[in-house]
């Protein structure tokens, strides 16, 4: 491990972000890690990262000047820059941001990641949706709002039981290629979700601060 933490860590990428991006995740996270290319992210935004984890072939000379002292290259190309990172980070619970929304195989590759890491939380925000992994032992979601989206997508076969949903499922078997839940609405207070099996949780981003609560809860 190159990070180890107590409090949340934020991954940030080289995609792009939106201009509230970093802001908001100070308030949730105090300590940020460049990857790659997000290193001149953190630069511009004036934000000195504990660490810059990557192959390095992304970030800029001004960025690799000013954080030279903080750089951990990581040479092998058989991961991405995502998982190189996230596997050296200790921390309770990640945030991602400027991982999606871009090349849509980078995209697919982050969400292979976070299925097979699914014993570990992270949130991933992009402009329009924050996404984690149902935990293993369950989640309860309040204040999503009546009619609130909520999808809930496979990554592996997994056996997923939700309430508080328009379309109940109770003890049913999703798969990449067959039964999926990818549009659904909250109708109830209170959503309680379990999966066995990863699937990803795809919340409309102003729901951040639900996930968040109901993600460390």
């Amino acid at each position: 491990m190159i990070v180890h933490s107590s409090d949340p860590v934020a991954l940030v990428g080289g995609a792009d972000l939106g201009p509230q991006d970093l802001k908001i995740l100070q308030s949730y996270a105090p300590s940020f890690v460049g990857v790659d290319g997000g290193a001149d992210h953190l630069l511009t935004a004036g934000i000195r990262p504990v660490a810059v984890i990557g192959d390095l072939d992304s970030i800029s000379d001004g960025a690799r000047l000013e954080y030279s002292d903080l750089l951990h290259h990581v040479c092998e190309q058989d991961t991405v820059d995502f998982e190189k990172a996230w596997r050296l980070v200790d921390a309770p619970i990640v945030f991602a941001v400027g991982f999606s929304g871009g090349r849509l195989d980078h995209t697919l590759a982050v969400l292979n990641v976070m299925g097979r890491f699914g014993g570990r939380r992270l949130i991933l925000i992009g402009t329009e949706d924050v996404t984690a992994i149902v935990p293993r032992d369950g989640i309860v979601l309040n204040g999503l709002g009546t009619g609130s989206r909520l999808s809930l997508m496979p990554l592996a076969t997994a056996r997923v039981s939700a309430t508080g949903m328009r379309w109940p499922v109770d003890d049913q078997v999703f798969d990449t290629l067959r039964f999926t839940s990818p549009s659904n609405e909250v109708v109830g207070p209170v959503v309680t979700l379990s999966a066995e099996g990863p699937v990803l949780l795809v919340l409309p981003r102003r729901s951040l601060d639900a996930m968040v609560k109901a993600m460390m809860g």
